[in-house]
């Protein structure tokens, strides 16, 4: 990140100056490095109570919702999910502006585009609900949160692979052809693993087989990350893009 003297003749330069890939990086680790600390340190410190259920047989993983609910893990996750969000919104207001662009006088695009920006901001108040509301303190707000954030995020992908298989119609890049490639696969992936979550977790529920929520739970953390990995693809779609703040013309002050 570039910090640009601010003076009587500097103005009208930007104040800060940080490349989008730079806030790609910062967005997707912060949550990633979250998780993996608070899956270690439930794994190191509080084996017994993470791995807990109902059941009450052997597993051997805790679930995200377990990890993410006790002390100290509980204060990390706020703590990194907390940082995140603020530039995921950002995000998601780019992708806004760079398909409005793309789709300057097509309606069902346009339309196409407006919902995916819903969507991304319905993903991300989901997983701040489900994050500041622990499964142990209030269990049906943060299960509405859970949905809330696994369904926007479904839908997000979806309708994101949908607007860029029509980018893709048109002459792309090397790059973007990339990107919409893996944004494809990592959908599917991500839509795999959900289904195979969904089965263990109600086999687990169903028949209380030792080792089966172990299966849930890796699954979870495999959706987790993929979702995280469709969002890097930022990283991609702005390389050569930059976030700044500046102070507008002098004509454009109000």
């Amino acid at each position: 990140m570039q910090q640009v003297p601010y003076g009587s003749v500097d103005r009208d330069k930007p104040l800060i100056r940080v490349p989008f890939t730079q806030l790609a990086v910062i967005t997707v680790c912060l949550p990633l490095l979250g998780l993996i600390a608070c899956i270690v340190l439930a794994l190191l410190y509080h084996y017994n109570d993470a791995t807990y259920t109902h059941c009450q047989v052997p597993n051997y993983l805790p679930s995200i919702s377990a990890a993410i609910s006790l002390t100290p893990e509980r204060y990390i996750w706020r703590f990194s999910i907390g940082l995140h969000s603020a530039p995921r919104f950002l995000v998601a207001a780019a992708y806004f502006s760079f398909y409005r662009g793309r789709f300057t006088s097509r309606l069902t695009e346009q339309l196409l585009s407006g919902l995916t920006f819903l969507l991304a901001l319905s993903e991300n108040v989901g997983l701040l609900l489900l994050t500041y509301v622990s499964s142990t303190e209030t269990y049906s707000l943060h299960k509405s949160g859970f949905i809330v954030f696994i369904g926007s995020s479904l839908f997000h992908m979806l309708c994101t692979c949908k607007l860029w298989s029509m980018i893709a119609n048109y002459s792309v890049s090397a790059e973007e052809m990339m990107s919409y490639r893996l944004k494809r696969r990592l959908f599917l992936f991500n839509c795999c693993f959900c289904l195979l979550a969904l089965y263990f977790y109600r086999r687990h529920n169903n028949y209380c087989e030792a080792g089966i929520y172990s299966f849930f739970a890796g699954c979870e953390y495999l959706v987790v990350l993929s979702n995280m990995a469709f969002h890097m693809t930022a990283y991609l779609d702005f390389g050569g893009k930059e976030v700044m703040v500046a102070t507008p013309p002098e004509g454009k002050r109000f």
